[in-house]
């Protein structure tokens, strides 16, 4: 049931880089129809979020060169919902900035902030956990998030640990521990209170407004000084002059960990944050031989468990291949072991250093 009191802010900056060549400094992964199933990874989960939240409710936060884009792919939203950052600095400083224009339009407002560019297959159950955490959080002064249920030791993400003499589904959130080594990770699921942190996080802008106050005095004043211009024409201006100012910082880091009222939901539906070829290859459908398909004819021999990728259904053949990532795009061609899948963001270095910055 949509609530003119609910609120979200999709963040839609990031780069995405260790999906290259598909994602780019100019056209990042959000933007891409990663899956091949006809919706970008941005109008995905926009719809996801028009479920519970007016879509004009729903504020877009993303760089400036990336505009265009936004305005292309959800010709529904208007200027006033897309949030330009004209400088890199982290997600504590925009989520600030949005929250207090969300609290000079409604100061009853409840927001979730979620990542453009994650899976998430059973939408209803998302629905259900996102209206079950605003009803926490307009009752409580609460910083909430949705933590996700590990299902291995993942070393690649952040951990949730919560207080395990909680009865009830919404728990308390005890501290949250950085990417683990692998015999830590492995410790943290033996536990059982640990939930993996998927940068899903909901409050009321009240309660988020404070806890910048509390624990980031500086930045509060900073985004705090330009209240009057905010849903202003002279709101660019200031934004122009004073954001760049602003501390480098993750929201995580600048009050999640600093703040004693953090609870969690551990979340229903299944997840994925499509961090990497291999976890798009987890997420896909499969050929008999294991090969993941997106917008190619194959003809595969003795070639199994590859990622494969082009344009415009290009016949791909493909003997003698186990376990590769085979991506074909406009001018570049990859041809890379998925086991050192995390090794792309330096190869894409290598290729900007040796042919030019335009290919990253």
């Amino acid at each position: 049931m949509q609530n003119k009191d609910y609120y979200a802010i999709l963040m839609a900056g990031g780069v995405g880089s260790r999906f290259w060549p598909v994602s780019t400094q100019d056209f990042p992964k959000q933007f891409h129809d990663m899956l091949g199933t006809g919706d970008t990874l941005i109008q995905k989960t926009f719809k996801r979020l028009t479920n519970l939240i007016p879509k004009e409710n729903i504020f877009i936060l993303t760089n400036e060169r990336y505009n265009d884009l936004v305005f292309q792919q959800l010709p529904e939203v208007s200027k006033r919902q897309v949030v330009l950052e004209p400088a890199m600095r982290n997600t504590a400083p925009c989520i600030l900035y949005a929250a207090l224009k969300i609290q000079k339009e409604n100061e009853n407002a409840v927001m979730i902030v979620a990542p453009s560019d994650h899976w998430i297959e059973d939408e209803s159950a998302f629905t259900k956990n996102v209206s079950d955490a605003f009803e926490f959080c307009k009752q409580n002064n609460a910083l909430m998030t949705l933590g996700i249920q590990p299902t291995f030791p993942n070393t690649g993400y952040g951990y949730i640990e919560y207080d395990n003499n909680e009865t009830t589904a919404i728990k308390k959130v005890n501290q949250f521990r950085e990417k683990p080594d692998y015999e830590t990770a492995k410790n943290f699921i033996e536990q059982g209170n640990f939930l993996w942190n998927a940068g899903i996080f909901m409050w009321s802008v009240r309660s988020v407004i404070e806890a910048f106050q509390n624990n980031q005095p500086e930045l509060y004043q900073l985004f705090e000084s330009g209240y009057d211009s905010y849903n202003t024409p002279s709101e660019d201006a200031f934004i122009k002059e004073n954001y760049a100012k602003a501390e480098n910082i993750s929201v995580d880091y600048a009050i999640m960990e600093q703040s004693t009222n953090v609870h969690v939901l551990p979340a229903t539906f299944d997840w994925n944050d499509l961090g990497t070829w291999g976890s798009l290859y987890d997420k896909l459908d499969k050929d008999n031989d294991g090969n993941a398909v997106v917008n190619a004819r194959t003809l595969t021999e003795d070639a199994g468990g590859n990622m494969i990728r082009t344009k415009n259904n290009k016949v791909v053949v493909v003997d003698g291949i186990e376990d590769y990532i085979i991506v074909d795009e406009d001018e570049v061609l990859l041809i890379f072991p998925k086991t050192k899948e995390q090794d792309i963001k330096k190869v894409l270095q290598n290729v900007k250093d040796k042919f030019g910055e335009h290919y990253g």
